[in-house]
């Protein structure tokens, strides 16, 4: 079930998708956007390496979130942060505007995504505090995001995986993949218009 949610944080006004998950008295809410400094003491606080081993969010990350609040979903269970999402725009030649990709990611990310193009979005992190695996919460966030993207009017959605259960979770929803050597991970992409409502 999805909802319109507002939040004025920060005297910024976001409005955006609220998907709940009902279970044991406990409520999971995917909000998109969330005020800068909260998201950073929560990913402080739970031990993420973060920037070089330091525990802060990277340079990275952190412009991705402050260019466009929107970029970052939170997970809530009972109104504490318990993981997050940083996504953006890509493609299959540029990461982003003016960084390029190597020659062997942009052939792989061509191949999966159906040739060369622009308005596909890459899952960039995605984290759950350890504690709350197991629980089906990655299935239901890409329930979640997968929608979320689609409904935005983005083409594909690719992300980049080494750990074992997300590779599992884009098996299983039927992501196209294929290898990464220079990196060491796995390249999934899913054509969204190929989803249902």
């Amino acid at each position: 079930m999805f909802r319109k949610h507002i939040n004025i944080l920060s005297d910024e006004l976001l409005i955006g998708l609220c998907a709940r998950a009902w279970g044991m008295g406990k409520i999971l809410k995917f909000l998109v956007g969330c005020e800068l400094g909260e998201f950073k003491r929560y990913y402080k606080r739970n031990g993420f390496a973060g920037e070089q081993g330091t525990g802060e969010l990277g340079i990275t990350e952190e412009r991705i979130v402050a260019q466009s609040p929107a970029h970052l979903i939170v997970w809530r269970e009972n109104n504490k942060i318990i993981g997050h999402a940083i996504w953006h725009e890509t493609g299959t030649d540029e990461h982003r505007k003016g960084d390029s990709r190597n020659r062997e990611d942009r052939e792989i990310l061509r191949k999966l995504c159906g040739g060369k193009k622009d308005n596909i979005v890459e899952l960039h992190e995605i984290w759950l505090i350890e504690k709350y695996r197991g629980k089906g919460y990655g299935e239901r966030f890409f329930n979640f995001f997968e929608d979320f993207i689609r409904r935005k009017g983005y083409d594909s959605l690719v992300y980049y995986a080494y750990h074992p259960a997300a590779v599992t979770i884009c098996r299983k929803r039927g992501y196209a993949e294929d290898y990464l050597k220079s990196e060491g991970e796995y390249v999934f992409c899913i054509k969204l218009s190929n989803l249902t409502s």
